[in-house]
């Protein structure tokens, strides 16, 4: 069983910055495709951030120029770099990995979501 374990989440005040960290039970090299989801209350789960195997890299636009997502294969870890937080970022932030490449049909892997709260 494929598990993602998310950390680095807090408060923080506007213009500062949170470094959120996904760890995968499984080679992160191994998945077609991982990225970075948030939820809002009140709102729907939106994609942030992914990265392919192949490093192909794309952004939501509202977080374009501050959040940098990255991986390290040798740590099987995700990373999430945020700056310049604003309050809207407030939310609950997901890894998310889909694959293993070697099945047939991918399946969806979700963390347990770790909170990020920006303050003005």
């Amino acid at each position: 069983q494929v598990q993602l374990v998310e950390s680095g989440g807090g408060s923080v005040q506007a213009g500062g910055s949170l470094r959120l960290s996904c760890v995968a039970s499984l080679t992160i090299s191994s998945f077609n495709n991982m990225a970075w989801y948030r939820q809002a209350p009140g709102k729907q789960r939106e994609l942030v951030a992914s990265i392919t195997s192949g490093g192909l890299i794309d952004y939501a636009d509202s977080v374009k120029d501050r959040f940098t997502i990255s991986r390290d294969n040798t740590k099987n870890t995700l990373y999430l770099q945020m700056n310049s937080l604003k309050p809207g970022d407030t939310a609950v932030y997901y890894c998310h990995a889909y694959g293993p490449i070697w099945r047939p049909v991918g399946a969806d892997y979700w963390g347990q979501g770790t909170q990020v709260t920006v303050s003005s």
